[in-house]
């Protein structure tokens, strides 16, 4: 596929995004689709109530409108879109209910990760059924290494895309964090989509397009919020890229920020029990902690950002 032609598709994606935005944000505010903050997170977040979430509806629309164009070219495009609009339509449904129908909780967690685990039976069998790609996973850097557990491949499958979906959705707490971060880590999977001639490059692209328009709005201070529409969206696309490309072990490396943010909530809960209700962090997810530690928010968006795209090109150099 020709660069001229996966720039379009990352600029449509872009232009539809960035101009949707305008449109959106004063119909979500006139459904009063505010955003709750927690009483118990940083003051500085107290500004922040009223924001308009289930702006990653914006993200959607720009990926989907670009991925219809491609979607009979290759099997990878329905699984790609099928998992970015599944786990957004999860995220769609838990946002609605915590705003519109005004339930603080939103899905219950049972429901919640039903859901994802229904979008991600999906996913695995369409790729055995459809695509012809094996779960086995590639070793970053190791030609020819891939660690094949048979049957078990399945259970890795499930565990590698849930945890990154949840990663993803737990970095979406700052002004434009989730956005700067996953804007780096689809553009080094579009790098190595159109290395290796993938039919998701054009994906791929739109993404990196989208998540820049989106930007626009949802930078410091944030006109909208994503919410889960667009951060359990964003962690199906990561999830997917993964598999996609044989490489789902190399998502620990670029998406080192989810992991790390991920981790941090592991450490608080279990800390906190093993100790008998005393914290690790200051607050959890780490972004939080940091916060709390003085950090402003532009700080921590720039030092998530960077460290992310120094992962990304560790990982390039590494393949």
């Amino acid at each position: 596929m020709r660069a001229p032609e996966l720039l379009g598709a990352a600029l449509v994606a872009f232009v539809i995004t960035a101009a949707g935005g305008p449109v959106l944000i004063p119909f979500l505010k006139r459904l009063k689709c505010g955003q709750t903050v927690r009483d118990d997170g940083p003051a500085s977040h107290l500004k922040k109530d009223g924001t308009p979430t289930m702006g990653g509806l914006l993200i959607l629309t720009g990926i989907t409108a670009v991925s219809l164009f491609y979607i009979h070219t290759d099997p990878q495009v329905s699984a790609m879109l099928f998992m970015i609009l599944g786990f957004g339509l999860v995220g769609f449904l838990d946002d609605y209910i915590k705003i519109v129908c005004k339930r603080s909780m939103g899905l219950r967690a049972w429901q919640k990760f039903g859901l994802q685990l229904l979008v991600t039976g999906g996913f695995a069998w369409y790729l055995i059924r459809y695509t012809g790609l094996s779960l086995a996973m590639r070793v970053p850097g190791m030609d020819y290494v891939w660690l094949d557990f048979g049957k078990w491949n399945v259970f890795c499958l499930f565990f590698i895309v849930l945890g990154t979906v949840n990663g993803v959705n737990l970095t979406d707490g700052l002004d434009g964090l989730a956005g700067s971060v996953t804007v780096m880590v689809a553009l080094f999977f579009a790098m190595v989509a159109i290395g290796t001639e993938s039919g998701i490059a054009p994906v791929a692209c739109a993404v990196v397009g989208a998540l820049l328009g989106f930007l626009l709005f949802n930078a410091h201070p944030a006109a909208v919020f994503m919410g889960d529409t667009g951060s359990l969206a964003l962690g199906g696309f990561v999830a997917a890229c993964g598999y996609l490309l044989e490489m789902p072990l190399v998502i620990a490396i670029v998406g080192l920020v989810y992991l790390a943010e991920t981790g941090s909530v592991i450490l608080q809960v279990v800390y906190f029990k093993l100790s008998g209700g005393k914290r690790l962090f200051k607050m959890a997810p780490l972004h939080h902690h940091l916060e709390l530690s003085g950090w402003t928010e532009n700080a921590i968006v720039a030092l998530f950002t960077v460290l992310t795209a120094f992962m990304c090109v560790a990982a390039l150099v590494w393949l």
